[in-house]
């Protein structure tokens, strides 16, 4: 046993330039005083027990949220290989780190493949989402589980495990809640391993072991198994409570143990699962947490944002060469929004504008600041140089997605909108007082909400990065800036400019 950390600034950081200087202080919970990627190896008189630190954090660290995602490069991954293949005479291997691997970008083979020899796979980062997915477990195609941890700063979680006859086991608590109960025999069929663990055991074993931990006495380990009471398990040593058993008799299907442990404080805990003596039955992971745990979210974020953008420009190219279509019938939604674009992509100074922002968005620096302490840097949406060094884009492909999506897209359409209702003759005054307010008022404060977001947006910006950002940031500041001038452009643009269109607009209403 050690002490924890308190409630501190350190479990804040994820680059290694906000852990660095917390280092020292972190170290004095370690028992391999380390950072970085290592092998410790953990001796015992029946075998020996591998445990791989995996250190993907970014060098240089920048500041959140671009620290979000780990990276590995080829270096890294070519010595990982090398810890995993001296693990590979340990009765066991269990990694550990922080980032979730489908938060770490690492060429090809991939993260999951050097690890494909671990039983399981130890983080956090992802926590319980907010309180969303309580669990957050499950296993990779190659037989290697992952299990997320809760988060100790705030909930206090924590994780004991055991190998019990190499049976893999183990538990989240709450800290400070007793007594603490793992039932290590039978192990749960959830996280059985016919690959990593000799399971054929469990039909030889002679007792059910439970280990109880309390700050009291323990008075009564009771253990049922489908609901009936087959004893009182007695104490063997320390932790260690078994009670004899036949798993013969539970050689068939599915069966769920329970144990109810209390002690002297009068407290009580209560722990099942499900377990098998069969090999050959599985149970499956919550799909939604194994969705979140196995997608590479970062290649998910990467082709969404280059569809979007693609989307984009074919269709502000498309209607800019393309003639003016003869729409028959009454002019519905569809119509009217083919107009728009027309409208918008014949007059240069918004056609221009538009795709100038959307280019931008994928090409341009978005900002120069102070990406990491005392260091500046420049950020694209593909990556970031800071440092004399380029870390390489993964949480940007998701900024550049709600930038695209929250105010570039949006600002199209309200401009495609607003030039509509200039085409119908109305200018910024008349057209509120159509009597249509149930119509337009919307349009304009939804507008104004996204606009509200850019700008808070800058804030942020600011307060992150510092000064220098919020100056240099041409994606943020001056196209905030920008904004109202182009809008005014729209409702003060020469009746003259838009003649040719409002003739095809009275036209297609009249057919």
């Amino acid at each position: 046993m050690a002490n924890l950390p308190g409630y501190s600034e350190e479990d804040k950081g994820h680059g290694k330039n906000q852990v660095a200087r917390y280092q020292r202080k972190s170290w004095k919970y370690s028992a391999v005083r380390r950072d970085g990627s290592f092998h410790y190896v953990h001796s015992t008189p029946f075998g020996n027990y591998s445990f791989i630190s995996l250190d993907a954090t970014l060098n240089p660290g920048p500041k959140r949220p671009f620290n979000f995602f780990g990276i590995l490069d080829q270096k890294q991954m070519e010595d990982l290989l090398l810890l995993a293949k001296e693990s590979s005479r340990s009765n066991h291997s269990i990694w550990f780190g922080h980032f979730t691997t489908s938060t770490i970008l690492s060429p090809s083979p991939g993260i999951r493949f050097i690890m494909s020899s671990a039983t399981a796979y130890l983080c956090g980062h992802l926590h319980t989402l907010g309180g969303l997915m309580p669990v957050l477990h499950t296993r990779h195609f190659q037989g290697t589980l992952e299990l997320e941890v809760g988060d100790w700063m705030v909930n206090r979680r924590y994780r004991i495990f055991a190998f019990d006859h190499d049976l893999f086991s183990f538990a989240d608590l709450i800290f400070g809640e007793w007594p603490v109960v793992l039932i290590t025999n039978p192990k749960s069929l959830l996280y059985s391993s016919a690959k990593h663990e000799p399971l054929e055991r469990l039909l030889h074993s002679t007792h059910i072991r439970v280990l109880v931990f309390s700050l009291s006495s323990i008075t009564s380990v009771a253990v049922k198994i489908d609901g009936v009471h087959l004893g009182q398990a007695s104490h063997l040593s320390g932790p260690i409570f078994i009670l004899k058993w036949n798993p013969r008799n539970y050689s068939n299907k599915t069966h769920n143990i329970e144990v109810i442990v209390q002690d002297s404080a009068g407290r009580s805990k209560s722990v099942h699962h499900i377990f098998s003596a069969r090999e050959d039955i599985h149970l499956r992971f919550d799909p939604l947490a194994s969705f979140i745990l196995l997608t590479d979210h970062c290649t998910v974020a990467r082709v969404l944002f280059v569809m979007i953008v693609l989307i984009q420009l074919i269709i502000l190219i498309t209607f800019r060469y393309r003639a003016y279509p003869e729409h028959k019938g009454p002019p519905g939604f569809v119509n009217l929004t083919s107009f728009s674009l027309h409208v918008l992509s014949k007059i240069s100074i918004f056609y221009y504008s538009v795709l100038l922002l959307t280019l931008y968005t994928v090409l341009g620096p978005w900002f120069v600041g102070e990406i990491t302490k005392g260091k500046l840097g420049c950020c694209f949406s593909f990556g970031i140089f800071v440092d004399g060094r380029f870390l390489q884009g993964s949480v940007t492909f998701i900024v550049g997605i709600l930038q695209l999506v929250f105010f570039n897209i949006p600002l199209m359409v309200y401009l495609c909108w607003s030039l509509l209702q200039r085409c119908f003759g109305h200018s910024f005054r008349s057209h509120l007082h159509q009597g249509k307010y149930l119509k337009i008022i919307p349009v304009h404060l939804l507008m104004l909400l996204l606009y509200i977001w850019q700008i808070y947006s800058c804030y942020f910006l600011h307060m992150t990065y510092g000064t220098l950002a919020l100056l240099f940031s041409p994606l943020r500041t001056w196209l905030t800036l920008v904004t109202p001038v182009l809008i005014r452009c729209v409702w003060t643009l020469n009746p003259a400019e838009l003649g040719t269109f409002v003739v095809q607009l009275k036209s297609h209403l009249s057919s």
